[in-house]
């Protein structure tokens, strides 16, 4: 469904730097990244669940819309909230698992995805990089 790369905006608050795990290819991803072959195997895997759960999610609403009934003005509003809840439900598990795609980002990778949030005027996702043993940090880059 095209819901799945949703920006969740509240009241004032800049929009959430959506990272797109599942809705964008994962090629993308890994190659902007430079993800290891770790963070790739585990980037399709979370791509499956994403797709999976959205799946699951949209037989929801294709429910809702076939079974509430519309022939009035409050039960309207009460499909209004059905779905509304369900998209919500949608936002909250692409932000999920693009949580748990940026855990496992290296401080390098995690520092350049701010910066990308940065210039599209966009919230990033707060989450603590990994540091991996085979990393070199160095200071003066």
């Amino acid at each position: 469904m095209a819901a799945s790369i949703l920006l969740y905006v509240n009241g004032n608050a800049q929009a959430d730097c959506v990272l797109g795990v599942g809705v964008t290819n994962d090629s993308v991803i890994s190659d902007i990244f430079q993800l290891n072959k770790m963070q790739n195997e585990k980037l399709v895997s979370f791509s499956a669940e994403l797709k999976y759960r959205n799946d699951v999610l949209s037989n929801e609403l294709k429910n809702v819309k076939d079974r509430h009934p519309q022939s009035n003005v409050t039960e309207l509003r009460q499909l209004g909230d059905k779905y509304k809840a369900v998209m919500d439900s949608m936002n909250s598990v692409q932000s999920l698992i693009d949580k748990r795609m940026l855990a496992l980002f290296n401080p390098k990778q995690y520092e350049f995805y701010q910066l990308l949030c940065k210039e599209a005027n966009r919230s990033p996702y707060l989450v603590m990089p990994t540091i991996y043993a085979d990393s070199i940090v160095d200071e003066n880059r």
